[in-house]
């Protein structure tokens, strides 16, 4: 029987044969391309029904703006900052935003159609609703499924702790009632849409619900913190450009409309939210004016009333021209010492005293001070009234000047508080282009696939090559000092043969197709042999095997075949007594046969039988025994072999493998000439070289080794196989 076994050279030495390796690679074309082909029809049938993302965005403006809305520090920095938009990014992508928009939104509530594994959401999403039939039909009768049109919105979901992130099931029932069951299928609650059911620790609302009764919805009530974060994830921001101030803002998802609501709801409440804060800070500000007016009042009507006061105990006094002078210089240095003063504060509440912001308004503070100390000095020389009317004169234009700056500046706070305008505003609303999905690249993913079925047929033929280490050239046979007789080519017709029937007709290729590649090379192998035969003790040819399936039978039958063709009486012995296969190829009863014979049950005339090759008889293996081996051993058997070979020109010997049992031995030892048949492919050489020592160890000298079903492969290129192919060379029929 001869089969095709994956091959691979033997190699002797570590280096790489790059020409075996192509051949390995040619020689299992049929994997790979099937791989290719495989993994390129799962690549299409995955780009064909996965899901596809579409990608929603939105655009945002962030302006530069000044240290403070309002602030008494005024619109100049006085230290630098870094980028806005890496600061806003933050800020919109914060859980402050994200949070209410989920609470907004409702997206802790996760409502999904039940649908069926593979094809089902291809189909959901292929399905167009009608207004007389918003929904489809149930496909092959799986009705809890959805297959296009069904929805469902719930307005109000609360559940126990314990069932908060686990998946629970709503089924739609008649008459617009549901069903919320667990995961196990049991019933937690039931309800109708539309109305708020409270029991057993579950709230909720179904708001609208289309869908076939008995058709299922996956529901999951999620934490809000895991939601918020899991959004945080989802959405993207960048900035176009460096310091451009344009922030694109980014998010995926299998459903338009909904990736564009989240976006425009996030834009929303960010821009609301930047507002919020810029209104804070002349909030802020005004409150601190609001609590210094009252101060500066109370210490404006005190200088009022001592500048009164000693006017009127002193008399009618001027202030001389000199006097004016200065008195004007110290009331400007001293409303911008106020001024500063003021600053001063607010820095305090924001910055530490080392800032460098701060630093500076202390150095310009000291100045100014410093020149008004300077002005006073000069005060000391003018005359004591003078001096006196100077002090309450200035103080009264100094508490003046700083009472209605800061009133002025208070008022203008109270204005801009209510009329705040964030530094962010929104250029473009989320929009999705959904005709152009980002997910999946459909091309890409079956080139992708295809290259990776390409590269697993490359790996398991290159696998296979190296794990296969059966013996692919005669050459390395001979190596070890067996000759080899013969190279028989793998045979398709013998294939054919054996499948049409193993019982039906005769598998004989010497009968059916004398023409065969591999009954040429047996004729070559019946000239080898004449010559092998010449000196041996005895016509007696034993043929044996490392192991099973090295196509010995086939070897056998087709030999015996040939050498009786040439006009040599032969008969076959079936030698097999346990697993024999001979009888099947020459169409004869295995039974009665040699173990019959040996045991006396049956005499030769019995077990004897003729086939449809003329001088060629068969004796099959007879009834399988207990003890094959000693009836091997006992002295009928070489008695028999002895009537045999004076009454045939060839006894040809099929036996068993001898690395699975000792008959070949035994059946050696009573033959001329012994040879062993290896497949190609099959057979490592150290297979046969044990082979040939459990001969040795019994005394027996192999003549020589068959190379059977020899096939013409690409990987045996690299070992200079080519002597060994045989071509086919026959008359052309007209």
């Amino acid at each position: 029987m001869q089969s095709t076994p994956g091959a691979a050279p033997p190699s002797n030495s570590d280096e790489i044969d790059l020409l075996a390796l192509l051949g390995a690679l040619i020689d299992n074309k049929g994997i790979i391309i099937a791989c290719t082909f495989l993994f390129a029809v799962a690549g299409v049938a995955y780009a064909l029904l996965s899901t596809p993302i579409y990608r929603a965005n939105a655009m945002i403006q962030i302006e530069e703006k000044s240290s403070g809305v309002g602030s008494l520090l005024g619109d100049s920095e006085l230290f630098p900052t870094t980028s806005a938009a890496v600061t806003e990014i933050e800020l919109l992508k914060s859980r402050q935003v994200i949070g209410q928009a989920v609470d907004n939104l409702k997206l802790t509530i996760v409502a999904q159609p039940k649908l069926f594994p593979v094809i089902g959401a291809f189909m959901h999403r292929r399905y167009q609703p009608e207004p007389e039939k918003p929904v489809a039909d149930a496909f092959m009768g799986f009705s809890s499924y959805a297959w296009g049109g069904e929805k469902l919105e719930i307005f109000q979901l609360e559940v126990p702790s314990g069932y908060q992130g686990e998946p629970l099931v709503l089924r739609a029932e008649e008459s617009g009632g549901f069903t919320l069951l667990n995961e196990d299928g049991v019933t937690l609650i039931t309800g109708r849409v539309g109305e708020p059911i409270d029991s057993h620790g579950f709230k909720i609302q179904v708001q609208e619900l289309v869908a076939r009764p008995g058709t299922e919805f996956n529901v999951v009530k999620r934490g809000r913190l895991s939601t918020i974060l899991g959004l945080q994830r989802s959405i993207g921001a960048s900035e176009k450009g460096k310091d451009s101030g344009i922030v694109t803002v980014t998010l995926e998802h299998p459903k338009p409309p909904f990736a564009m609501a989240v976006l425009d709801e996030v834009s929303r409440l960010y821009v609301r939210q930047n507002v919020e804060r810029r209104s804070a800070e002349a909030q802020q500000s005004l409150e601190f004016l609001t609590d210094q007016l009252p101060k500066v009042r109370r210490d404006l009507e005190q200088a009022e009333n001592a500048l009164n006061a000693y006017q009127a105990s002193a008399g009618s006094v001027d202030i001389t021209i000199e006097t004016q002078s200065v008195l004007n210089q110290v009331v400007e240095l001293e409303a911008a010492i106020s001024e500063l003063t003021l600053k001063r504060e607010e820095l305090q509440r924001r910055f530490t005293r080392d800032h460098p912001s701060y630093q500076a308004l202390m150095s310009q503070l000291g100045q100014l001070e410093s020149r008004r100390n300077r002005l006073l000095d000069e005060v000391g020389g003018l005359p004591e009234t003078q001096q006196e009317l100077l002090r309450l004169t200035r103080d009264v234009q100094v508490s003046t000047e700083i009472y209605t700056q800061m009133l002025n500046k208070s008022q203008e706070l109270d204005v801009m508080r209510a009329g705040t305008v964030g530094n962010v505003r929104i250029i473009d609303e989320a929009a999705v282009d959904t005709s152009a999905p980002v997910k999946p690249k459909k091309p890409l993913i079956v080139v992708l696939a295809t290259l990776l079925g390409a590269m697993l047929g490359v790996a398991i033929a290159l696998l296979r090559h190296a794990l296969n280490r059966g013996v692919e050239n005669p050459e390395l046979i001979e190596q070890i000092g067996l000759p080899v007789y013969a190279s028989i080519p793998f045979s398709k017709d013998q294939e054919v043969l054996e499948r049409k029937g193993k019982t039906q007709g005769s598998h004989l290729l010497a009968a059916t197709n004398p023409a065969d590649l591999s009954i040429e090379a047996l004729r070559s192998l019946r000239t080898s042999l004449h010559f092998a035969m010449m000196e041996a003790k005895n016509n007696i040819l034993m043929i044996s095997g490392p192991s099973p399936a090295v196509g010995k039978s086939f070897v056998s039958a087709n030999l015996a075949a040939i050498i009786a063709q040439a006009g040599q009486k032969v008969v076959l012995v079936d030698g097999d007594m346990r697993k024999g296969y001979l009888h099947k190829l020459v169409d004869r009863p295995a039974e009665p046969g040699l173990s019959g014979l040996l045991v006396h049950t049956h005499t030769l005339a019995d077990v004897v039988h003729k086939t449809e090759v003329e001088r060629l008889h068969f004796i099959g293996r007879g009834q399988v025994p207990p003890n094959p081996s000693e009836l091997l051993m006992h002295g009928n058997f070489q008695a028999l072999l002895d009537q045999l070979s004076k009454m045939y020109d060839l006894v040809i010997v099929d036996t068993p493998p001898i690395l699975a049992v000792t008959d070949a031995a035994l059946v050696g030892r009573l033959a001329g000439t012994s040879l062993i048949v290896t497949r190609f492919g099959l057979n490592p050489i150290k297979e046969i070289e044990l082979t040939l020592q459990r001969f040795r160890h019994n005394g027996i000298e192999i003549k020589g080794a068959i190379f059977n079903a020899v096939e013409k492969k690409a990987a045996a290129y690299g070992y200079g196989n080519y002597g060994y192919y045989q071509y086919e060379y026959k008359p052309d029929v007209k």
